[in-house]
């Protein structure tokens, strides 16, 4: 049986970035089997036989997604997935970053229950999501937030591949290795698109703050850590546990 590769284990037998594999990929130079939705796999000699008839060199040479700005949604519906990965588009640019931890999925998995629990009584037809959704809020805006909620009133946001427009509420889990996207970044394109609740939650300091639209800018109207209950002004009747939501299991 013939062994087939991801786009790492080609990348690294022919000494090519990853992103190269893409491009040739995307250019129709190599060949590739798809196993699903951008899901590919490569067969060596096949790769090696095409690259032979292309006339192209196995060395590394300029990665196709490695451009400063200008990147589109139609730029990142090209991008093939890459195991451990995930990708978004912040005003034109790349961002590419390691899947989330173990505790990020945790806290996600913990807050997203309570969440469900209060929104299947406050509003049961809106509809609560995790990431990897796409949130397209222009064109060169491209992000999957960890939660988000669409209220009933706004679900004609809704396309089957993504959410195309501003939602409800984005809960973003700060990443330790870029606190600064999450809070500046992503805060300020979701703050020009007129998402009207954005959450951060801190797995570090193990806090959640609630920042609200007001008069065109983001308010904190309400802060907790662990120990703390917390309630929303506009979410009447929500009480999050944040115990549990931070709760994070002695190792053995």
């Amino acid at each position: 049986m013939v062994k087939l590769l991801t786009a790492q284990e080609l990348a690294d037998i022919l000494s090519l970035s990853v992103d190269t594999v893409w491009r040739y990929t995307r250019q129709k130079k190599i060949p590739v089997v798809e196993l699903g939705v951008k899901q590919y796999r490569y067969e060596k000699e096949a790769v090696l036989a095409a690259l032979a008839m292309e006339n192209l060199s196995v060395k590394e040479d300029h990665p196709g997604y490695s451009k400063q700005g200008g990147y589109t949604y139609e730029d990142y519906l090209k991008i093939p997935e890459e195991p451990g990965y995930r990708f978004e588009i912040l005003e034109g640019n790349l961002v590419k970053e390691p899947s989330p931890s173990m505790h990020h999925q945790r806290l996600s998995r913990e807050l997203g229950y309570q969440l469900i629990t209060y929104f299947n009584e406050f509003d049961p037809e809106g509809e609560l999501f995790f990431a990897p959704l796409d949130v397209t809020l222009t064109s060169s805006n491209v992000l999957q937030p960890d939660i988000l909620f669409v209220s009933s009133t706004r679900k004609g946001i809704m396309r089957r591949e993504r959410i195309d427009g501003p939602c409800d509420l984005v809960v973003e889990i700060m990443s330790p290795t870029n606190r600064r996207k999450d809070r500046l970044s992503k805060m300020e394109i979701y703050r020009k698109a007129g998402i009207p609740h954005y959450w951060l939650v801190d797995p570090e300091e193990n806090t959640l703050e609630a920042f609200m639209l007001k008069c065109g800018n983001y308010t904190l109207v309400v802060a907790g850590g662990s120990g703390d209950t917390f309630c929303h002004p506009e979410f009447p009747g929500l009480s999050l546990n944040l115990d549990k939501i931070f709760y994070r299991p002695v190792p053995e």
